[in-house]
């Protein structure tokens, strides 16, 4: 047994975190980079090794041995005998498939070559790629129609064999467009770890042009696809979350390049326009006339001869979107978000139809340099009334959830809380409709909701960066991909069960850098001695993983100002 170490390194590929530990940030930092947090309670976080986590780290380029060495360096009692064999294995198998063009290059037709016969058997016999037609030319080798390049990668992965794709790119329509100059004529500059982004999503020659870049709310993504946008040169699709989304998009696009607005289109549910760099929401593409009908604007995808496509928030990617992705394997792919978590379980199809994980920049780390605020966490426990608590007892399911999520004591914590900050940029963030139109009257302030025009929240959130409305009240629609630089007080009173992602979200709409002493505040109010307690413990959970903390206190605490 060694003391000095905080982990206790398990045979099922789990690991326990002693949070107490004086090594627990540094073995934290470590497990990161290839481990996935699962539990987070007040003595141990545990932490769970999967293939996927494994397979991301190896495309960040860390071997079995660099990930052997710091499970060894952190470990209290050593490693279980053929933990490190197994992880080994499962490192080995990123790139014991590899896809490429045909050596001469000509035809329609790809070759998938496998680092031994035995493996390239074994593929070839799994049923779901009978009907891919794979045509073996050589004891490691088989051809395959370039239409189905991102089926085979989609089958493979599940099949546990991720494939590195070095196929290459078609390089689309060129468009020319630079910077515009900064500020005080100055060029534009990217910051150090955008340029690292842009050039992680590159690669070397043949590896890079699909992927991931994993950067927090407030990092400048959206800067970071258009530099990828500039040094492509080439006409572009983006997608994205919504609305708002779009236009932020467009008022970037137009300010800080040379494109002019003719050449940049909105494809919405209330303007079309195809352009050369066009901006759309992930809704119009799965939009469809009925359950059974046919998406009529997936045709958007082939509209263009489109170099790059952008997915802004690639961790929303609805379904149909991907299978839409499945047959554009060829053009070059840049997923964006600031967690690759999926409530839905198809990280693997982010992996192996956008691509692996090229580039992360941990949250804490751009907070330390400055570059977003720094944001304390309280969770409010909020006792029910005796009324509610009755109502509580005899419900079930779901609705004993929403009782809880909609507890009217809420609104009096909200109201003490705006007396905290009485200078402004304070959203009050929910899930349940009924509960944001009341606490919006309780306290004075405008709501936006999915039922709210566009222009009306244009027009809302317009006055909100002015601080001419020093309070939104907002549903789940600014979720994602508002840019709300003054925001510097986020109020949650409900939210999606236990959604890590929404909870990561949600946090991200108050990180952009603050004046002064660049410093945010995120509460969420949680109903005491209710299912709402652990499903705050799982929302929680990927922030933890990036080193917040949430301090616990009393809805008496903050009605006595303490």
């Amino acid at each position: 047994m060694n003391d000095l170490k905080a982990c206790i390194v398990q045979r099922d590929r789990t690991v326990l975190l002693e949070c107490a530990h004086p090594g627990f940030e540094a073995a934290r930092e470590k497990l990161a980079r290839f481990a996935e947090l699962v539990k987070s309670p007040s003595a141990f976080h545990t932490y769970r090794i999967t293939p996927l986590s494994l397979w991301n780290a190896a495309a960040l380029g860390c071997t079995a041995e660099d990930i052997a060495a710091d499970l060894e360096s952190i470990a209290r009692w050593g490693l279980p005998a053929g933990l490190l064999q197994e992880i080994r294995g499962l490192v080995s198998r990123y790139g014991k498939l590899m896809l490429e063009r045909e050596a001469d290059g000509e035809g329609d037709a790809l070759c998938l070559t496998a680092a031994d016969s035995r493996l390239l058997d074994e593929a070839i016999a799994s049923p779901a790629l009978s009907e891919l037609m794979l045509d073996r030319i050589s004891p490691v080798q088989a051809r395959i129609s370039a239409a189905a390049r991102g089926r085979l990668k989609q089958e493979l992965m599940r099949y546990g064999f991720p494939v590195l794709d070095l196929a290459g790119y078609h390089e689309g329509q060129a468009l020319r467009l630079q910077w515009q100059n900064g500020g005080e004529g100055k060029p534009f500059a990217l910051r150090s770890y955008q340029t690292e982004a842009v050039e992680a999503f590159e690669g070397v020659t043949g590896s890079g042009g699909s992927g991931v870049l994993v950067l927090p709310c407030g990092a400048g993504k959206t800067i970071i696809g258009i530099a990828a946008l500039e040094r492509q040169q080439c006409e572009c699709l983006i997608l994205t979350s919504n609305t708002t989304s779009v236009e932020q998009w467009i008022r970037e696009l137009t300010e800080k390049t040379t494109l002019k607005p003719d050449q940049v289109g909105q494809y919405t549910g209330e303007r079309k326009e195809v352009k050369p760099v066009t901006v759309a929401t992930y809704q119009i593409l799965t939009h469809r006339r009925s359950k059974e009908g046919e998406f009529e604007h997936m045709k958007l995808f082939n509209e263009r001869n489109w170099g790059l496509i952008i997915y802004d928030e690639v961790h929303l990617l609805p379904a149909p979107v991907f299978r839409a992705t499945a047959e554009i394997q060829a053009t070059r792919r840049l997923g964006l978000t600031a967690t690759l978590v999926r409530e839905d379980g198809c990280e693997q199809d982010v992996f192996s139809l956008i691509g692996p994980k090229r580039y992360e920049m941990p949250w804490k780390e751009l907070e330390a340099k400055g570059w977003i605020a720094r944001v304390e966490c309280s969770e409010i426990r909020v006792p029910m009334d005796a009324a509610l608590r009755e109502k509580h007892a005899y419900a079930e399911g779901k609705e004993k959830f929403r009782l809880a999520a909609e507890n009217p004591g809420k609104t009096a914590i909200v109201a003490d809380l705006l007396k905290r900050h009485p200078q402004g940029g304070v959203l009050v963030i929910g899930q349940y409709l009924d509960q944001l139109q009341a606490l919006a009257a309780a306290i004075g302030a405008p709501l936006i909701s999915g039922r709210t025009p566009q222009r009306q929240r244009t027009a809302l959130f317009a006055s909100f960066r002015k601080g001419d409305t020093p309070v939104l009240v907002v549903s789940k629609v600014a979720n994602f991909a508002v840019d709300l630089p003054d925001a510097s007080v986020a109020i949650e009173v409900s939210g999606s069960f236990g959604s890590r992602q929404e909870e990561a979200q949600r946090l991200g709409r108050i990180l952009r850098p603050k004046a002064g002493d660049n410093r945010a505040y995120f509460y969420t109010l949680v109903t005491e001695n209710s299912k709402e307690e652990e499903f705050a413990v799982k929302r929680q959970m990927f922030l933890v993983e990036q080193g917040y903390e949430y301090a616990v206190h009393s809805a008496r605490e903050v009605r006595s100002g303490t």
